[in-house]
């Protein structure tokens, strides 16, 4: 694959866009912003015991923070140094010292009474730890004898009653790759990744629709383009060096449209902080919202539809881009049966927008020959969330927004090399260079020279599901090895998810920190093991942005505060592999890094260069610049299939809400600040549309109850520009009126979205039955803490 190549970063003007300030007032005093002088001289007071080895990791590593892929402080897109405070953020990660033994050896009570965020204050796992069962506290174990112990426990079960689990952790393409081989080589398909819970909609439905599992354009691609479309995203939350892109896009007289339930003040205004121009003056940056219900995307998009199928009937290809749908599209007449079919009520009442801001969204659309479409978790969250996103790309193909410059799709990630983990092979439905298809299963077989399990493994959810299964059962899950992550934080059903975590037999946490997940028992023991991080691999290790950028990140020397315990994240697989199956481990031996990327170019055709990059600044862009290049498809056909697509129908009763999450001042789950610095908002603050409060005698401040039949949340009401009838809560502390077991069914996703009753705190109260409702709050506060 592979058509035009990527021209490399480009300049874009430094000519002050008074137009685009948020205020001529410097530095934006005076208003809710955030404070990114000031967080910076924290962060770097924070690091000032390993200064010299943090301002290498800047210079020199890829960062380890968003998926944007900054190296050192260059990226592809833009010339110029970038850096940003989630960059700083995880940086302690990296440069802290190990914990104190007293502290590794501490009452196990006396650590639950930490949140996630103090237990990573307290420093690096310091070597392998051990907690038996009725143990009360964990010990030090050696490595040889964890490793034996884990290989031991294997050995016994059958492959379908263990699982490895992989997050987004700075984990690096040869760590991905290596944990999937010898997965399969210890005979289970029970492996998964972080993508599970974020984005594995978009990988699904851009197969079915395109034909692709990735991006289809370039962050280049905003600068110019007529329309960026932000669906359900808040990039400059997420990842804020993205902020400079947008800002080079308003430049050149780029539109960009954000469509989201609450109107996020992180795009509507940002002071970017690497740019002059933006930290005194800010930002101005989305030219409009569209505030849709949470769950009523795909509503708004079949009116975006169903006007331009009105405009057809008036005059033939004022909307829809024919040549390139007879060429290469398959579905058309389908689609639009489907789409005219809908109704204006009932897409209004869906989408929660009015038909005549439909209109003007479809005609700006119908009118604009370029358009980029990126998404983020407000599109893959649902138990739709297939279906949501080959709606995008429903629009997309009609217009013939794909395949060039300035055109495409993009599903917008948030973890460093989130996206290299299925294209390892790390998860149950593919493997490297394709899926479970026949010929790709003896391709795979033919060059690791071991036959590969052939039934289906589960997606995290499902594995810990089958975690409390009956002990007889074949897929009752008794050993869980997880390469970081926190269920407890991240799944719907928090307290399900610490029963699950409990009933496993032996529970292997390979993590640098300890979370709230490491602390919960288990049936015979809970094993702990240190692993370096990104820059502290021997012989460097890559990884992979939303733009299918391949980065090479070097090995960093210099790390004052090393743990010499920790070990290679691929090294640790590799030795259990050995351990397990010694007879046959030849077959899994890596010897460094540069050999797993000799295999990874054979195995995975589309990355045939990784094998090259070998320093600092080494980078190439599997694909070339555009997937999908001048529309030919990597389908069977090659043709783009228009998919029609059913409304939703939600389960929200007559004076229900439904809820959606959000991330506030956070990296996924790990929470950096108290209070959102954009709206004020703290962890348990609920937003409100201020008429749906009113309407239940609820003032802003106020004490207030988020209730449902899976949970109960007691939070304060927090008046915020959101659509009526949805109310926001902060991620993870929302999770507990969520369902477990509700999945998207093609991709697996969890289910993040379900209706919810509102009250006051002291109307709910009197309601209740007292004692009971006392022990259900002490519960949820002690899970949350």
């Amino acid at each position: 694959m592979g058509g035009t190549k990527h021209q490399g970063p480009i300049k874009v003007s430094k000519a002050p866009a008074p137009e685009h300030w948020v205020s001529p007032i410097p530095f934006g005093l005076g208003k809710v912003k955030p404070k990114h002088i000031r967080d910076t001289m924290k962060i770097m007071w924070e690091n000032k015991d390993n200064l010299n080895y943090a301002k290498n990791i800047l210079t020199k590593g890829v960062c380890d923070g968003c998926a944007l892929g900054v190296s050192g402080l260059q990226d592809q897109t833009l010339k110029g140094p970038h850096i940003c405070t989630t960059r700083l953020n995880v940086l302690r990660l990296s440069t802290m010292p190990a914990m104190k033994e007293e502290i590794a050896h501490a009452d196990i009570d006396e650590l639950k009474k930490y949140s996630s965020k103090e237990l990573r204050g307290l420093g690096r796992i310091p070597y392998p730890l051990i907690r038996r069962k009725g143990e009360r506290k964990f010990s030090h174990i050696d490595w040889d004898e964890a490793m034996d112990m884990i290989a031991e426990k294997m050995k016994k079960l059958d492959p379908k009653q263990y699982g490895f689990y992989l997050t987004s952790r700075g984990i690096t393409n040869e760590s991905y790759y290596v944990a999937g081989k010898v997965s399969r080589f210890l005979g289970t398909n029970h492996v998964d990744n972080a993508s599970r819970i974020c984005h594995s909609p978009s990988k699904t439905a851009l197969k079915r629709s395109v034909g692709i599992g990735a991006s289809s354009a370039n962050y280049q691609d905003w600068i110019g383009t007529d329309v960026l479309l932000f669906w359900g995203s808040v990039a400059s939350n997420s990842s804020p060096v993205s902020t400079k892109y947008m800002l080079a896009a308003k430049k050149q007289g780029t539109k960009i449209i954000v469509i989201n339930p609450y109107r996020e003040p992180a795009m509507d205004k940002y002071w970017v902080p690497s740019n002059a121009e933006s930290a005194l003056f800010g930002t101005k940056i989305a030219d409009d919202f569209y505030q849709v219900n949470i769950g009523g995307d795909i509503a708004l998009m079949h009116g975006i539809m169903k006007h331009w199928f009105e405009m057809e009937e008036k005059e033939a290809g004022s909307a829809i881009n024919h040549e390139f749908v007879q060429e290469h599209v398959n579905g058309y007449e389908e689609l639009k049966g489907k789409v005219q079919d809908q109704s204006w009520d009932e897409i209004e009442k869906s989408s929660g927008v009015t038909k005549e801001r439909m209109i003007e969204l479809s005609e700006l659309l119908a009118n604009s020959r370029n358009a980029v479409y990126a998404w983020a978790l407000g599109l893959t969250m649902h138990s739709f969330a297939t279906d949501n996103i080959s709606q995008v790309a429903n629009l997309a193909l009609l217009r013939g927004h794909l395949g060039r410059k300035h055109a495409g799709l993009m599903p917008f990630r948030g973890h460093s090399s989130v996206q290299g983990s299925g294209e390892m092979g790390a998860d149950p439905f593919v493997l490297p260079g394709g899926g479970w298809d026949e010929e790709n299963v003896k391709r795979i077989e033919k060059l690791w020279d071991f036959e590969l399990p052939k039934w289906q493994g589960d997606i995290v959810g499902v594995s810990l599901e089958n975690a409390v299964l009956p002990d007889d059962h074949e897929r009752k899950l008794k050993l869980y090895y997880m390469s970081g992550g926190n269920f407890l934080e991240t799944m719907p059903n928090p307290d399900f998810i610490e029963k699950a975590l409990s009933e496993l037999d032996i529970r292997v946490h390979q993590d640098i920190i300890f979370n709230t997940s490491t602390l919960v028992d288990a049936k015979e023991a809970v094993i702990v093991l240190p692993a370096k991080t990104r820059y502290e691999q021997e012989g460097g290790g890559t990884s992979t942005s939303t733009e299918r950028m391949v980065y090479f990140s070097p090995e960093i020397k210099g790390n004052k505060q090393t743990v010499d315990e920790a070990r290679t994240e691929w090294k640790i697989y590799v030795d259990l592999a050995k351990r397990v199956k010694p007879e046959t481990a030849h077959l899994v031996d890596f010897k460094s890094g540069q050999s797993i990327r000799d295999e990874i170019a054979h195995a995975n055709p589309s990355y045939n260069g990784i094998q090259h990059l070998k320093k600092q600044g080494d980078v190439f862009q599997w694909g070339g610049a555009w997937l999908c290049e001048d529309g030919i498809c990597p389908t069977p056909d090659g043709r783009g299939n228009l998919i029609p697509i059913d409304i939703p129908k939600l389960d929200k009763p007559e004076g229900t809400f439904y809820i959606t999450t959000r991330r506030g001042k956070q990296f996924n789950s790990m929470v950096y600040k108290e209070t959102d610095p954009f709206n004020s908002a703290g962890r348990n603050d609920v937003l409100i549309n201020e008429k749906d409060a009113r309407a239940l005698n609820i003032t802003d401040g106020e004490p207030i109850v988020i209730y449902n039949q899976f949970g109960t949340f007691q939070g304060k009401a927090h008046f915020a520009d959101i659509t009526n009838g949805n109310i926001g809560l902060h991620f993870p502390e929302g999770n507990f009126l969520i369902p477990k077991g509700i999945y998207d069914g093609p991709s697996g996703i969890p289910q993040y979205s379900v209706a919810v009753k509102v009250e006051k705190a002291e109307r709910f109260n009197a309601k209740k039955d007292v004692d009971y409702f006392e022990k259900r709050i002490e519960d949820l506060e002690m899970a949350v803490e």
